[in-house]
């Protein structure tokens, strides 16, 4: 054998040794970012349980989901700084023992109070999660190969919170609610070893400060948001602690303040958050219909659960076998989807999903009492469809539109816009749901009537604002290929 052949087969068996490395690293990263995920939605059905159990209204119960994914929304941004001053392998297991101890704590917890804080600590670790995938993935991933990966990026962030009312179903059939973490756990745990023993550092650690003016800035905006949605819903049972506006107000000031401090401290590398990457048209297009995905997602599904059970009368079984379907479509269809935008790009893909988003909605606006579970499931599995052909795409390209330098910012500002927005729908629906249902009954109308009245209101806006988001669709470009990194393209 010559020099040149043996080089050559040692070159071989290095790329092949690589290559495995690099899907093993993947497959434990998704597996952990799955379990961590889940727990977004797994309490949706659980609301009324839980309101019963622990004497809460929906209003105060949808801060365990609300809460979660704001507390994401928060700790993401610091993300970006965390993966340059440390080690891929350090985050993962300090991410891995933050949901396992909040996971512990929430199945300990003798009320609401601690729960909440149980709930806390367990979206610390879920955030420093899914930057951390993403981020792996733009690393050592081919850019010809993208899609089809982050088609499984899409099971992980859309299937893993669409089947979290199933599984909580299967669980209260017959097991209390604190079962749903006590079953979690030792998966965690399971996930916290065996990362211990495979993650490896495959991305280069570089000086960087954090800016610490701009963490509570961020805090207080995206908080100030959310719990001025939430609390709208509060006041209208009288609950709410501050007038809603007051929060709403800090929260936009806030944003406004470190959306500038961000840009002034853009070009000396200091932003906490880069939002330079929002100069660069696909991925601020994609951005915003992302949001408006997740708002829709995750405002169905903690809607449809209520619908199910407070106004059909269904039980926790019941109610998760219906959203089954749904979640099993968007699992179907991510591999498949993100494989279709290898080759043909992401306008064949992301308008018909938003046409099929829209037309879910609108049918989720004809439900009542007396709908059949058929109609629920078509609705929803339409629905649910619509997002796993728009996820993937908007996804792929938003990231890979982005110069290597800004793969941990941009992968940490979309999944910030996708937990805010989670949250924020999550807030808004429950919000218009209890609106609704209250001036229904300050017109006379029987308690379930006006539950179901409250919902329809909350579906109907869902549905106008799927029409946005065809027209948004509407302008984005396809592509042949994968995109060029850091080469901005027009929309």
């Amino acid at each position: 054998m010559t020099e040149n052949a043996a080089l050559q087969g040692t070159g071989n068996r290095t790329d092949t040794s690589t290559e495995r490395s690099a899907v093993l690293l993947i497959g434990v990263l998704l597996v952990a970012a799955f379990v961590v995920i889940l727990n977004e939605t797994i309490l949706s059905v659980a609301l009324p349980t839980l309101m019963a159990d622990l004497d809460i209204t929906a209003a105060t119960a949808q801060w365990l989901t609300s809460g979660f994914l704001l507390t994401m929304a928060i700790v993401i941004p610091i993300t970006g700084y965390l993966m340059q001053r440390f080690t891929l392998r350090s985050i993962y297991i300090a991410a891995m023992t933050l949901f396992t101890v909040g996971t512990l704590v929430a199945a300990l917890a003798p009320g609401f109070e601690l729960l909440i804080v149980a709930r806390v600590v367990q979206a610390s670790g879920t955030a420093l999660m899914v930057p951390l995938l993403m981020t792996t993935i733009l690393n050592v991933v081919p850019e010809q190969n993208r899609g089809r990966t982050m088609g499984l990026v899409s099971i992980v962030i859309s299937v893993a919170p669409a089947i979290g009312p199933t599984v909580s179903g299967l669980i209260l059939q017959s097991l209390s609610w604190r079962a749903m973490f006590w079953i979690v756990l030792p998966v965690a745990i399971g996930a916290l070893i065996l990362g211990g023993v495979f993650v490896r550092n495959v991305t280069e650690r570089r000086p960087a400060r954090l800016d610490i003016i701009s963490v509570p800035l961020s805090a207080l905006g995206f908080g100030g948001v959310v719990y001025g949605l939430s609390s709208i819903g509060e006041s209208a049972g009288g609950h709410a602690p501050v007038p809603p506006w007051v929060p709403l107000v800090v929260g936009a000031v806030a944003l406004a303040l470190f959306v500038a401090r961000q840009l002034t401290l853009a070009d000396r590398g200091l932003a906490l958050l880069d939002l330079r990457t929002f100069a660069i048209a696909p991925f601020r297009l994609a951005v915003v219909l992302m949001a408006g995905f997740m708002l829709t997602l995750f405002g169905a599904l903690i809607l449809l659960p209520l619908f199910l059970q407070n106004v059909m009368g269904k039980d926790v079984l019941t109610t998760g076998l219906v959203l089954l379907p749904g979640g099993l479509v968007m699992g179907l269809l991510a591999p498949f989807v993100g494989a279709l935008f290898d080759k043909v790009g992401a306008r064949p893909l992301v308008l018909p999903g938003t046409v099929a988003v829209s037309a879910g909605t609108w049918l989720l606006t004809t439900l009542d009492a007396g709908s059949s579970l058929g109609m629920v499931i078509a609705a929803h599995v339409i629905l649910s469809a619509g997002i796993a052909f728009g996820l993937t795409p908007l996804m792929t390209s938003a990231l890979g539109s982005l110069s290597p330098e800004l793969y941990s910012h941009g992968s940490a500002t979309v999944s910030t816009i996708q937990q805010v927005a989670g949250a924020a729908g999550t807030a808004l629906f429950i919000t218009l749901m209890s609106r609704g249902t209250q001036s229904a009954v300050d017109d006379g109308v029987n308690p379930l009537q006006a539950g179901a009245d409250g919902i329809h209101l909350a579906f109907v806006v869902a549905a106008c604002l799927s029409v946005v988001l065809i027209a948004a669709a509407a302008l984005v470009r396809g592509r042949t290929g994968a995109p060029t990194a850091g080469v901005p393209e027009p929309v």
